[in-house]
């Protein structure tokens, strides 16, 4: 893949080209300290994955990933920051990851190993993801009846996180809080983790969830959800929140802030 790598701190911009040379996924990668410059670049230069900065001055990540697809639609963006904050404001791009500062070389790989495959096919509407209020999941209508109620939370979390990996110690910390992350806690997450594939694959849609190298995501172009419209700036989902979402989870709490606060300030 031809790659460009975008961050105003060129010592940033040099640590990620390094990471980009280990990756047997990319052929080519090209650094810029400024969008502007980049912009100028891509015009004779398509790029497969753009890996970008989102706070920069003058003109900002998310900006610069907007442009960069009318530049170039098919290229997968990759949102590198310092900032989880901007999650939400990013997604209205259709990021295929968003990675916060300092990333390891194993995250940063699977998250080019993701944009490299084919996961940008429409959303079918068969499975419908309802987060406003309780959580739940539907195909063809039907709701997805889980064997755990953990396993059902971690998909939730899955969602929630917007197709962005996250490895096992991090839905653990979300979900358990303050409990130790011990060996025998390890197993029973593998216990949820292996039920949730299950009730996925029971109900045909396994391709919902996938992991690689410890590292979980929802592939979010296999489904449709009420919040993901939202945040696109659909009417109809803007004007159906009603101040719940995955009213069942303590940590969904700062992103149901969030979504008030859009309600809000409209």
């Amino acid at each position: 893949m031809r790659t460009i790598c975008v961050d105003d701190e060129p010592l940033a911009v040099e640590y990620t080209l390094k990471q980009c040379a280990r990756l047997p996924e990319i052929d080519e990668a090209k650094g810029f300290t400024d969008a502007a410059s980049a912009l100028d670049w891509l015009h004779g230069h398509p790029a497969d994955l753009a890996i970008l900065d989102i706070n920069m001055p003058g003109i900002d990540g998310i900006t610069l990933a907007a442009r960069l697809k009318e530049i170039s639609p098919g290229t997968a963006i990759l949102f590198l920051t310092a900032y989880k904050e901007y999650a939400f404001d990013a997604y209205a791009v259709h990021p295929t990851g968003y990675l916060l500062k300092p990333v390891s070389q194993e995250k940063l790989a699977a998250e080019v190993a993701y944009a490299g495959g084919e996961h940008r096919s429409s959303a079918p509407a068969h499975i419908h993801v309802k987060t406003f209020g309780a959580f739940d999941v539907y195909v063809d209508d039907r709701p997805i009846r889980f064997r755990l109620a953990k396993a059902k939370e971690i998909l939730a979390l899955l969602v929630d996180r917007q197709g962005a990996g996250v490895t096992r110690a991090e839905i653990f910390a979300a979900i358990w809080e303050d409990s130790p992350y011990d060996r025998r806690m390890q197993k029973q997450l593998d216990v949820y983790i292996r039920s949730l594939r299950e009730t996925l694959q029971e109900y045909g849609i396994p391709e919902m969830v996938e992991m690689e190298k410890g590292v979980l995501r929802v592939r979010t172009d296999t489904f449709v959800c009420d919040a993901y419209l939202f945040y696109s700036g659909d009417s109809d989902m803007i004007n159906a929140y009603r101040g719940e979402y995955m009213s069942s989870y303590s940590w969904a709490s700062m992103t149901e802030a969030i979504l008030y606060w859009r309600t809000t300030n409209r």
